[in-house]
This record gives structure tokens, sequence and C-alpha cells, in this order.
């Protein structure tokens, strides 16, 4: 019996592979090392296979990134630096895995088209426990959010600009992506907040 973590990582592995389109519930069996039998059994079909990949990776994603915060916190460095821990492990990460793909920009555009519910469902959730380690940050005196902005409409503007950093033209060296990032939220946080003391 394959583990779920067993199956996401062999399905993500199958889609990174063979890309959606051509693959057929037959493929992925094979590409996932279990029986055509046995893949209808979690499955009735590819789309809802991968479906259950997006959501999975994105649960994972999130769990991730939150822990990265947390130890970023525990090292002592500063908000932006820990914010920006977060966004590259949450979808640093993801984008660094997707573009050892050939069909990296197929399986972009399938998880947006097939979906769509599914990552606005993940973005909410993430979104809202940023805002909370935000609140808890600011707590600590790490940093203070301005009262026309508050925690919440940080996160959504720290979120927003770690998706749109991973869309931009020309696009970047996944590599590099926690440069960008580390940029992204201290140009942010310089318009969102004021001095901690």
């Amino acid at each position: 019996m394959v583990t779920r973590v067993e199956l996401v990582s062999r399905l993500e592995r199958a889609f990174l592979d063979h890309g959606y389109e051509h693959l057929t519930m037959t493929g992925l069996a094979k590409a996932v090392d279990v029986t055509r039998r046995t893949l209808y059994n979690y499955f009735s079909s590819k789309e809802q296979a991968f479906r259950f990949l997006i959501e999975n990776v994105n649960a994972q994603a999130v769990e991730i990134g939150m822990a990265a915060g947390r130890e970023a916190l525990a090292d002592g460095q500063d908000a932006a630096a820990i914010l920006a821990t977060i966004l590259d492990t949450r979808y640093g990460n993801t984008r660094r895995r997707l573009a050892t793909s050939p069909h990296a920009i197929e399986i972009n555009d399938q998880a947006f088209r097939r979906c769509r519910d599914i990552m606005i469902a993940s973005a909410v959730g993430f979104q809202s426990e940023l805002a909370r380690f935000i609140d808890e940050l600011e707590g600590r005196s790490l940093l203070r959010v301005k009262p026309d902005v508050g925690p919440e409409a940080l996160a959504q503007l720290l979120a927003d600009g770690a998706r749109g950093t991973n869309q931009s033209l020309p696009p970047i060296d996944p590599a590099k992506l926690h440069q960008r990032y580390h940029g992204m939220v201290r140009a942010l946080l310089h318009g969102a907040t004021r001095p901690a003391s």
C-alpha cells in the first residue's frame, strides 16, 4: 500500500516528467508504480489525481513555509528576512521544482485552469496564517504595521508580491528567487511599516 506522502511525491514526479495532456491513467499508473486498478481505487480520473496533487503540494508548502519562518525567528533574523524566508519556502520551492520540468508551462497552465478553487483556498489559508504571524512579529516588537494597513492587508500584499515575483518577465532564474523575494519584502515593509522602536 502506498502512503499519502509517497503518492503525492510519485504523482508530482509523474506530472513533472510527462506533463498533463499526454499522460493517460494507464501511463500515470505506470509512472507512480501502481497498477491501473489501484490508481482507480484512489482516483476516478487523471484530473482528480492532478487536483489531489495540487491540493497536497500547496498544503505542504504552506506548512513548510511557516515552519521555516518560525526557524528564522528563532535564529534572531529581522522581520524582513523572516517574511522573505516564509515566501521563498512557500512559493520559491514549488517554482524551483517546477523549473526542473520540460512541461513547466503546461503544468502551471493546467493548475490554474483545473485547480483554481484549490489554489484560491490555499492562498486564503496561507494569508490568514501569515497575518497571524505578522501580528506575532508585531507583538514581539520586530515590526509595527501602520494602522491603515493592518496584518491582513500586509499578508495579502506579501503573498501577491511573491506570486508576482514567480511570474516576472523576463523570467527569474529559480536559483535567484530568494534574492527577489528579499527585495520585494523589504520594499513592501518600507511602505507598510514604521520602525519598531
